[in-house]
């Protein structure tokens, strides 16, 4: 009998919304650490809701602008990047240490993730730290990416992520929020495109269907709608016959 086939199912959490109900239907979250939100207590609660589900966890740095949520492009020298990723994670570890867990992955968020993706001096800053850091923690980030590039040159886990709840541009980044539709909030729409992510690696665009060959499928936790979302997502993956694992288990599976 083939085994199921393993996927991973993940959030970003600690930005100041409930976020119990969400970590009980995914497998990985990503903790806002300081950059664009978050602080010790709220790192420190998300961990320990984490810990308790059987979660793992993730520092979600930015770069250091909460004014804009951390989604206004910036240009930062790699050296201060470096430090500023660095401090975040650490900052994190130092709350999951509390709980009695541990950091298992990263994941860029707002502009720094969109920013890494297309320019390697920023994807080699991530990579490079979280090396330093840690050499297992996992880089989640888009396929085909700078920072896949910086991932395998820093020999650090790599792992490609889909977006279940975003609406994606034909040149395969996501479409801005600003635009009507950039967000897919009806929670059959996400279902069907995280489907079709996990079982084709492909999304639909205005002008057809592109790959978009990923491992993880994200759903964020600022949305209103993130709870009925992540759960639609879930049951389809689940009743198509997919093992929702999470990062370090994926990671290690690909590595094999």
């Amino acid at each position: 009998m083939v085994a199921p086939h393993p996927i991973n199912l993940n959030a970003d959490i600690g930005e100041g919304f409930d976020d119990a109900p969400l970590i009980a239907l995914v497998s990985s979250v990503s903790i806002a650490c300081g950059g664009h939100t978050g602080d010790h207590e709220s790192m420190k609660r998300a961990c320990r809701m984490a810990l308790e589900r059987g979660v793992t966890i993730g520092a979600h740095p930015s770069f250091r602008d909460r004014e804009n949520y951390g989604r206004r492009p910036l240009e930062v020298d790699p050296a201060a990047l470096r430090s500023q990723i660095a401090a975040q994670v650490q900052r994190l570890a130092d709350a999951a240490a509390e709980t009695g867990s541990i950091v298992s992955h990263v994941k860029p968020h707002g502009a720094l993730y969109n920013m890494a993706a297309v320019r390697r001096d920023y994807a080699d800053a991530i990579a490079e730290t979280m090396a330093g850091l840690d050499p297992r923690m996992v880089l989640l980030a888009p396929p085909g990416s700078m920072m896949e590039e910086a991932a395998r040159a820093c020999d650090i886990p790599f792992v490609a992520e889909g977006f279940a709840d975003r609406a994606y541009a034909p040149d395969g980044t996501l479409m801005p929020r600003s635009e009507t539709g950039a967000v897919l909030s009806d929670p059959q729409a996400a279902a069907a495109q995280a489907l079709l992510l996990a079982q084709k690696g492909q999304v639909v665009t205005a002008q057809g269907p592109i790959a978009v060959p990923c491992r993880s499928l994200c759903v964020h936790g600022d949305e209103p709608h993130a709870q009925s979302v992540a759960m639609a997502v879930r049951e389809a993956l689940l009743k198509a016959g997919l093992r929702i694992v999470s990062l370090p288990e994926l990671a290690q599976a690909r590595s094999a």
